[in-house]
């Protein structure tokens, strides 16, 4: 079960908002570019937001290039999870090879500031503060297996495949 707080944003959110490309040159050292995340969507962003809390977001996120980085970077900040109306494809099959969950649920009664309760394995979405439950999507096993063992890579080096 993972909790933590909600921070909302709206449709369309790029990679160039996860991961701003004026710090492209960070994309080799995460854990600097991870201090940056979300920052042009939310300048304050990483000020408010706390290890283990959630990103909520509409429509297509993740929309714009194929950037692993930026879901690679959500992850070492200590997002976690993403909770999307939906997701661009190569960005949620990036975040799950990283071993961020992600999450297609109806986002609009969540808002910023909300304490959920994530259960990946039922695909439940708690906002504790509505007193709410929203169903997501579920995962796949074979992706909760992936998840569970940090992303594809250790994945594959413990289990040596899927």
């Amino acid at each position: 079960m993972l909790r933590g707080r909600a921070w909302k944003f709206g449709d369309n959110i790029s990679t160039d908002h996860i991961t701003p490309g004026r710090y492209f040159h960070l994309r080799s050292k995460i854990e600097e570019l991870a201090k940056h995340v979300m920052e042009d969507a939310d300048p304050d962003f990483m000020k408010k937001f706390k290890p283990g809390d959630f990103v909520v977001a509409g429509k297509n996120f993740g929309m714009g290039s194929s950037r692993e980085h930026a879901p690679l970077a959500l992850k070492v900040a200590g997002v976690s999870a993403v909770l999307a109306k939906s997701f661009a494809r190569i960005f949620y099959r990036n975040a799950i090879n990283v071993g961020l969950p992600v999450l297609i649920v109806d986002t609009d009664p969540i808002e910023s500031g909300d304490i959920l309760e994530v259960d990946l394995s039922k695909g439940i979405v708690r906002d504790v503060t509505k007193g709410i439950e929203l169903k997501a999507k579920p995962l796949p096993e074979f992706m909760l297996r992936i998840l569970k063992a940090g992303g594809l890579v250790e994945y594959v080096k413990t289990y040596g495949d899927l």
